[in-house]
């Protein structure tokens, strides 16, 4: 059984690799059994219970509701096995006693790892002892007791005990000389104790220890207005040493990276395609702040192949100056003085999360400082991801604590965009509904790239942020049988090269159709390719067959029309048992029997979408799936008229 103070009070028993919570009840509840924790095998009186729970007036029947949740208390430690613990809850008296092996709390346990370790006698013993300390916190102290001061203040001295922790951490480290270490380690605590002077002093030394005399030094002048807007006082002596022990020393040189051979390829070859090489790292004006790298791209698609002059356009957009008249696989020339945005648009299924990944990953030694990615669901068949949300999830990654992340989103974004401003940072904003969901989310440093994939064009985000777009069209026929041949295997490609060739043609060259066929036939190793693309030709089964569990082109196109206002829906499914490749104004407006001038913005909200190409002015084009899915599906889940029109999001099914 184990105890938790140091985020949610909770009680877990059984086995360490599934331990299963104890239903405790309210704060009310919670909170006695904190109160109880915090001092363990000692006597409460049922006054200070009292005083704990309840910051104002109590009410006349406190010392029976005390009662109340000590007696469920009990019930609830007994079915959890308490007596096979030596765990009793008992009354003396007007108090209550918990007794139980003190080992079983975790702030016990925080408490014995940290007297343990001696971070200038025994450093390198103290490290592990003192991150297994920190790794008790789940979150900050006290979560879910009740907001009165005796819980706030036993909270703000658990908090105390953490940041001195972390404290001796980095002393550890330092002693070790791993400054970047120890960098790592103070500058969350830093961002969210700004007023700690102890703390910041530490991490300005340990900034200038690893060559980064500038942003320590920037450390101090934020501090110190900070202290003169807040507090109306001047630097202490203790952050006012640390300022001129950096101006009196030498300069240290930046450190350098290993010199690496540019012929040397970064990741073997994936379906055929070699991955770019590292590129080399950014001037030292560039140095990142400190703190951890987040790694949050998914993994690399498996069987991707192909996309040469697309990727090279990322790369060109991405990385201005990075090698622009290279093909893609060249070695990037250098990192650029500044990234931009990249934005790619495309029907569902067309690869476009596959795309960004891909990349990614090929150039991951362009970004030392992390990779950050975020499904903003736009066309996933849900609620959308909220921009606070997202913002939340980067600062995590970054090593923000959870309890130093502000609340609302503007404060968020501020600090999220503080953290990146000197960093060499990619982030993949994928499955975008919009451009005001996209643009609290972008980096805006001058050393960060950022990928944003939509199925709608955001020209917003064109407009008002230089969002550059990277168009992503369907698979030609020979990278299409080369897909099928990379998922199945060539020899079965080779077996029937002209029924590979026709299914491309069945699933219009889109990726997401071609794998979702590819699974039909590796489930069947004894179908011919000519046997699938038998089934396929039946225009009434083609949409069935081209799925693969939540994975199919239906799901995908079903996510989009979702978007649409029930006029434009309507529009699309006239359009789909209407015309057999393409129609112009005059021809949609005949066959809906609607207004040309309406007509018109209709059919431009459907190609915005993707759902039409407009291959020339005014003359529009449909897809063999779109139509089949606007015949049989395409009027369902549509919005009411006049909802809609205005905000479509993305849904990318696998890369």
């Amino acid at each position: 059984m184990d105890f938790s103070l140091l985020g949610p009070v909770t009680v877990t028993t059984g086995p360490v690799e599934a331990p299963v919570e104890l239903p405790l009840g309210p704060a009310k509840r919670r909170s006695v059994l904190a109160m109880l924790l915090l001092r363990p095998n000692s006597t409460v009186s049922v006054d200070q219970l009292v005083a704990g729970l309840w910051e104002d007036e109590p009410p006349a029947h406190a010392r029976t509701v005390i009662q109340g949740h000590v007696s469920r208390l009990r019930a609830a430690l007994a079915e959890g096995g308490a007596d096979e613990h030596g765990i009793e809850l008992t009354t003396h008296s007007s108090a209550y006693l918990l007794r139980l092996p003190a080992t079983l709390v975790d702030t016990v346990r925080f408490d014995d790892l940290v007297a343990g370790a001696d971070p200038e006698s025994a450093p390198a013993d103290a490290v592990p002892m003192l991150r297994r300390a920190l790794g008790l916190w789940r979150g900050p102290a006290l979560t879910g007791t009740v907001a009165s001061p005796p819980f706030a203040a036993a909270a703000h001295a658990l908090e105390e005990r953490r940041l001195t922790a972390v404290e001796a951490l980095a002393r550890a480290h330092g002693a070790l000389g791993e400054y970047e270490k120890a960098a790592g380690v103070l500058h969350p605590a830093a961002l969210g104790n700004p007023l700690r002077e102890g703390l910041i002093a530490d991490l300005m030394l340990v900034l200038y220890r690893t060559g980064r005399q500038s942003d320590a030094i920037a450390w101090f002048h934020r501090t110190r207005e900070m202290l003169a807007d807040d507090l109306g006082v001047d630097p202490g002596e203790r952050l006012s040493a640390a300022y001129q022990e950096i101006l009196r020393a030498a300069p240290v040189p930046e450190p350098q990276p290993e010199p690496r051979d540019p012929r040397e390829p970064r990741d073997p070859r994936v379906g055929g395609e070699a991955a770019a090489p590292a590129a080399p790292a950014a001037p030292a004006a560039a140095a990142a702040a400190s703190g951890p790298a987040p790694e949050l791209l998914p993994r690399p698609p498996a069987g991707f192949l192909g996309r040469d002059a697309e990727l090279a356009e990322l790369t060109r957009l991405a990385l201005p100056g990075a090698g622009q008249d290279r093909p893609y696989g060249g070695a990037p020339a250098g990192l650029p003085a500044e990234g931009g945005i990249a934005l790619v648009t495309g029907p569902a299924g067309v690869g476009k999360t596959g795309l960004a990944v891909h990349w990614g990953h090929a150039y991951a030694a362009a970004f030392p400082d992390g990779r950050l990615f975020a499904d903003l669901r736009g066309f996933s068949g849900g609620e959308e991801a909220e921009p606070a949300a997202v913002l939340r999830e980067f600062l995590l990654a970054m090593g923000t604590p959870a309890d130093q992340i502000p609340p609302s989103e503007q404060a968020a974004g501020a600090l999220y965009r503080s953290l990146v401003a000197q960093r060499r940072l990619l982030v993949v904003l994928d499955n975008a509904s919009s451009s005001a969901q996209v643009r609290p989310l972008l980096p805006g440093g001058p050393h960060c790239a950022t990928l944003v994939t939509s199925r709608s064009r955001l020209d917003g985000l064109i407009a008002t942020d230089a969002a550059r777009p990277v168009r992503l069209h369907a698979l030609g026929p020979a990278d299409g049988v080369a897909l099928i041949g990379a998922l199945l295997g060539p020899d079965r490609v080779a077996e029937d090269p002209a029924a590979a060739e026709e299914l491309v043609t069945l699933c219009d060259g889109l990726p997401l159709a071609l794998r979702a066929a590819s699974a039909q036939l590796v489930a069947r190793p004894r179908w011919r390719l000519a046997r699938l693309a038998t089934a396929l030709r039946d225009e009434r089964r083609r949409l069935a067959l081209l799925s693969a569990e939540d994975a199919g082109v239906a799901a995908a196109l079903r996510n989009s029309v979702a978007r649409l206002s029930a006029d434009d829906a309507q529009l699309l499914r006239a359009l789909g048992a209407g015309f057999a490749r393409e129609v112009n104004t005059a021809e949609a407006a005949a066959l809906s029997g609607a207004d040309p001038d309406l007509i018109q913005d209709s059919l431009e909200r459907l190609a915005e979408m993707h759902l039409l190409d407009e291959e020339a002015t005014n003359r529009y084009v449909m897809s063999d799936l779109v139509k089949l899915f606007a015949q049989g599906d395409g009027g369902r889940g549509a919005a009411p008229s006049g909802e809609g029109s205005g905000g479509p999001r993305e849904g990318e099914g696998p890369p």
